[in-house]
């Protein structure tokens, strides 16, 4: 049985804007905030980031925790019942990455729950898969409500590669975008936060959702070949659940964070299941203007497409969403905003 859920409502704290709608807004007209940091890149130079700007300088745990309760206050706004009945589940990175802001993901939450006043900490769920990690907790929420457990589930997402042990790992394995590296990424930072809820009052609805695990992975060290598999499987699987087919998807909306392994393996993905003719796919990322936001992107991704269905900009319905990690995990997802009505503008 297909478990289908709405979401009602979103919230971001970004690198180009510290509300969804002024982030929505830049990322729609290609602006970016990638600026030089504090940390010194190969040859002496400073690195290039995209942090988020704060109005106060806070680091650290703290840091992450007021620029997550920032994303989730903002996402209740239009909700305010929803406030003390959700339940939460943060999107955080992954256990084994070097130098994470909040290496303590209980202490983390109960410090946004308090900050929130959302729910307590007995009642946060931690999903720590990084890029991934919002398919997973999706998969999680629509469980949640399934059961009618609980009415409304906020999913948030908050991560940072702007520390400085994991700046060092990731310069030392060759994966930051550098003068002497064009195949990195930008390290980010960013929240988002996506309120849940069951079936028949959202703006956006998942129809489909897929999680599967590719064996080729970035760091996989043996000698089996990019195929898509992990990404083709994840695709099927969020096709199969909504009935449609590759050539039904208007556009799609990718974690693509610039090392070409990941452009890869989306479009050998895309390539093994379209049959037949179909009309133009337009591809988003959000990496183009906030850089690598890890485990905030999945709810990134989904307040952009659900943003371009509310003001009519967005590229087709329905929208077919991707995420991929660096241990082979990889997720996708069909969300449709057909119920609502639409008001078309120029792109």
């Amino acid at each position: 049985m297909t478990l289908e859920l709405d979401i009602v409502s979103i919230g971001m704290v970004t690198a180009v804007g510290l509300d969804a709608p002024s982030a929505c807004a830049a990322m729609r007209a290609k602006l970016d905030g990638f600026q030089e940091t504090r940390f010194v890149g190969p040859g002496g130079g400073w690195l290039v980031g995209a942090p988020v700007p704060l109005p106060r300088k806070f680091t650290g745990e703290k840091r992450l925790a007021h620029m997550a309760a920032a994303a989730i206050l903002e996402a209740f706004e239009p909700v305010p019942e929803a406030h003390g009945t959700a339940a939460l589940i943060l999107c955080l990175p992954e256990e084994d990455r070097p130098g994470r802001l909040a290496p303590e993901a209980a202490r983390l939450a109960a410090r946004i729950a308090e900050i929130t006043g959302i729910a307590s900490p007995y009642r946060t769920r931690i999903v720590a898969h990084g890029r991934p990690s919002g398919h997973v907790a999706l998969d999680q929420a629509r469980r949640l409500l399934a059961d009618r457990s609980v009415p409304y589930v906020m999913i948030c997402g908050v991560d940072s590669y702007l520390a400085g042990l994991t700046i060092d790992h990731y310069l030392a394995e060759r994966r930051l975008l550098t003068p002497d590296n064009p195949n990195g990424f930008i390290p980010g930072e960013a929240a988002a936060a996506i309120l849940c809820t069951r079936p028949g009052s959202g703006t956006m609805r998942l129809l489909g959702l897929g999680l599967a695990r590719e064996p080729a992975y970035i760091y996989n060290h043996t000698d089996l070949p990019l195929r898509g598999d992990g990404m083709t499987a994840a695709y099927r699987m969020a096709l199969d659940a909504s009935g449609m087919e590759m050539r039904d998807i208007g556009y799609r909306i990718s974690d693509l964070i610039g090392e070409s392994y990941f452009f890869k393996q989306a479009a050998i993905a895309s390539l093994r299941l379209v049959r037949g003719h179909h009309g133009f796919q337009d591809f988003w990322s959000p990496a183009e203007s906030l850089g690598n936001v890890g485990a905030a992107v999945v709810p990134m991704t989904v307040g952009m497409a659900m943003t371009a269905a509310m003001k009519g900009y967005d590229r087709g319905d329905p929208v077919l969403i991707e995420s991929s990690g660096d241990d082979g995990a990889c997720g996708a997802m069909l969300l449709t905003a057909g119920r609502m009505p639409r008001r078309r503008v120029a792109a």
